[in-house]
């Protein structure tokens, strides 16, 4: 019997998507661990990614959160101990450590350069089943998740959004491209019931390499605080003209005693400029908080009472 052209190009297809994944698997799978998290209020579980051969894992912030123990676990059956060398919540990520050389550090990759449609692969212990496998595609690029620290909510900018089943105890595992960099830390499941709706990940980029960094090097990660709340809204005509675009940001609220009160910066003002940087959207202004900007004067011009005016407020270090 003669098979049918579209049936041996279909087969073809099915053969490359496998061969991908497999390979992906087998690449990763050593370089994820299982966690056991033993917490003041109970247990948890997660997962974690290889950094460094010499036991700096990568994990989400929330897996660890409250954290006073735990134990991680990888697919040769070797397992440690783990202590928690740094932790953000605002951007859920977390170094941890453990006592093993010698480990299959995973390489990390860029998410600036995902499309929406490519596929991925995740890797983590979704419900403790350990060096477990999903794959799906980017099924969106660019979302925004709000992550909660003590006292400040904090939105994590540019998430990837996947449709690879995610389920609890796979976050803090690795998302990777085809090439089996990791270009996400799985963070959360959007979506009724276990392991239904849409998986979200914390990209690898610029951004987030920095904060790693920062993890590892001082155990935290410092920001600026400006002290303001705004959205983005359409630009008056004169202030368009004059900064040559239609958006600004306004200030809805200032925090009493902040920097932006000490330096007039009132609601109803428009953020049109930070340092010469075009302010858009609350975003940019997030952006731009970061450690370097401590204790440094900035000027911001705003548009208010139909003038743009220029302030001069000098950022806090944001506390958490």
């Amino acid at each position: 019997m003669t098979t049918p052209p579209h049936a041996s190009t279909e087969t073809a297809a099915l053969d490359t998507y496998s061969h991908v994944v497999t390979s992906v698997a087998e690449l990763l799978i050593p370089s994820v661990a299982s966690l056991t998290v033993m917490q003041r209020r109970g247990g948890g579980a997660g997962s974690a990614v290889v950094l460094t051969p010499d036991g700096y894992l990568l994990t989400s912030a929330h897996v660890v959160a409250g954290a006073s123990s735990g134990t991680a676990v990888f697919a040769n059956g070797r397992q440690s101990r783990f202590e928690v060398v740094g932790a953000d919540a605002l951007s859920d990520l977390a170094v941890l450590r453990v006592a093993l050389s010698d480990l299959p550090a995973a390489s990390l990759g860029d998410a600036e350069n995902l499309r929406v449609g490519q596929l991925v692969v995740a890797v983590g212990s979704p419900l403790g089943f350990a060096g477990s496998v999903t794959a799906g595609v980017v099924s969106a690029l660019g979302r925004s998740l709000p992550a909660r620290g003590n006292r400040n909510v904090r939105l994590v900018e540019n998430v990837i959004q996947t449709d690879a089943a995610l389920h609890p105890g796979n976050s803090g595992g690795a998302l990777a491209d085809s090439a089996g960099r990791v270009v996400g830390i799985s963070t959360a499941v959007v979506g009724p019931g276990i392991g239904q709706g849409l998986g979200m990940a914390v990209p690898i980029n610029d951004a987030t390499r920095r904060i790693i960094a920062a993890l590892m090097r001082e155990g935290r990660v410092r920001r600026a605080l400006l002290g303001i709340a705004g959205g983005p809204r359409p630009l008056p005509p004169k202030a368009a003209r004059a900064v040559g675009r239609d958006r600004g940001v306004e200030v809805v609220q200032v925090v009493p005693g902040s920097p932006a009160a000490h330096a007039g910066i009132r609601n109803e003002d428009i953020i049109l400029e930070v340092d010469g940087i075009p302010i858009e959207d609350a975003g940019d202004i997030q952006r731009l908080m970061t450690a370097d900007l401590i204790d440094k004067e900035l000027t911001v011009r705003v548009f208010r009472g139909g003038e743009i005016i220029t302030l001069r407020p000098v950022p806090a270090e944001l506390e958490d």
